[in-house]
């Protein structure tokens, strides 16, 4: 077993009993970034050696979604995430590369990817707000919020700015349709914007049940 699948199994374990799940980052969210990651890693011919522990232990550590230190989560994840690492003996000439990785991935941390191997982890993170999944999600985590689906008035901002604070539709005109466009690596642009398409033909769909006419 190389050394990557036996630190693999170890990130799990670890991810697991930490990270204080929600309905958006439960270990399903985890293990689809990381399948990401790994495709991506392929596809950009990047270490996957960085990748996949940021990828892992991207949400190890997470403020609540309210909470006024919620944008420096991904801050507290990655010293949270090295210090483990370093722990069970991994090789210290990547930590600082994960460390970036994490850092880097959040969108409301809004930090500049300095390497390709975070924009990866970035970039797989945010594929999963999109498409079926991400609509799913989207849907999950707004109900929970108690946000109502839509507004009555001008329910998909045409006329209006988004306020997804209180309806639920608003988020995917306030972010979710624009995540293709921060996309970093090539791969992931190409992927983002079919699931942008599927995102859009819902919103399509929904909008004819909602305001057409039989």
């Amino acid at each position: 077993m190389t050394l990557l699948a036996t630190v693999e199994i170890k990130l799990l374990e670890y991810v697991q009993a930490e990270m204080v799940q929600d309905l958006a980052h439960d270990m399903n969210h985890v293990l689809r970034v990381v399948k990401t990651a790994k495709a991506l890693c392929q596809s950009e011919n990047a270490l996957i050696e960085v990748v996949v522990p940021a990828a892992y232990l991207h949400d190890c550590f997470s403020f609540e979604k309210n909470h006024a230190q919620r944008a420096e989560s991904s801050k507290y994840a990655a010293d949270k995430a090295i210090n483990y690492i370093a722990s069970i003996g991994y090789p210290a000439k990547f930590l600082d590369a994960i460390h970036h990785c994490i850092v880097a991935h959040s969108y409301s941390a809004n930090v500049e990817t300095e390497t390709i191997e975070a924009a990866i982890v970035q970039d797989a993170d945010r594929l999963d707000a999109l498409g079926a999944i991400g609509i799913a999600r989207c849907l999950q985590v707004s109900s929970k919020l108690g946000r109502a689906l839509y507004s009555n008035d001008d329910a998909f901002c045409a006329h209006r700015e988004p306020d997804d604070s209180v309806y639920t539709i608003d988020h995917f005109f306030a972010k979710l349709l624009s995540l293709a466009s921060t996309m970093k690596t090539a791969s992931a642009r190409a992927e983002a914007e079919v699931r942008s398409r599927f995102m859009r033909a819902y919103l399509a769909q929904l909008e004819s049940e909602v305001v057409g006419k039989l």
